[in-house]
């Protein structure tokens, strides 16, 4: 499958949550379900899932949301939050804890607890993204045409009282 490459301008944020008590295998699962979905449309799967890996995914999810909403306030740019989507998840393995049940006649039976690291990244879709800078460009055009024709003015002004210009005296 083609993962989506996000395009220039486009704000992207993730979060990743470590050493999260419960198995890779399980966990991958529930990832499985929001890849490639908008933001808010995961957050509803996550919160009707029922399988514990489920509020875990949930909790990094809304943490990508804050980071772009923080990376896009930094930025100065205005971010649409329903516009945001799961660019990419995916669950790695963490350090596995070793552990020892006792077993007949003084025997030990080592069993293995697992850990997971969740990682979500969310990005802004390219259309939105491409409409956030057209409407940036537009307004700092809008102002560069109303200090233009102020200056205009005022030389126009100058002009007509045949007063002294600037830099003469």
């Amino acid at each position: 499958m083609a993962e989506l490459q996000p395009q220039s301008g486009t704000i992207e944020a993730h979060a990743l949550a470590r050493h999260v008590r419960m198995s890779p295998q399980k966990a991958r699962l529930v990832m499985d379900l929001i890849r490639g979905q908008k933001a808010q449309a995961a957050l509803q799967t996550l919160r009707y899932t029922p399988k514990r890996a489920a509020k875990h995914i949930e909790k990094v999810l809304r943490s990508a949301i804050a980071n772009a909403e923080r990376k896009a306030e930094d930025a100065g740019a205005p971010l649409d939050v329903d516009e945001l989507f799961v660019n990419t998840c995916f669950v790695n393995e963490g350090a596995r804890w070793k552990r020892l049940r006792p077993a007949p006649m003084g025997r030990a039976f080592r069993y293995q607890k697992r850990t997971a690291h969740l990682w979500v990244g969310v990005a802004e879709h390219h259309v939105a993204a491409a409409q956030r800078v057209a409407a940036i460009e537009a307004e700092a055009e809008a102002q560069k045409g109303v200090r233009g024709t102020a200056r205009r003015v005022r030389k126009a002004l100058a002009g007509k009282q045949g007063g002294p210009k600037k830099g003469k005296k």
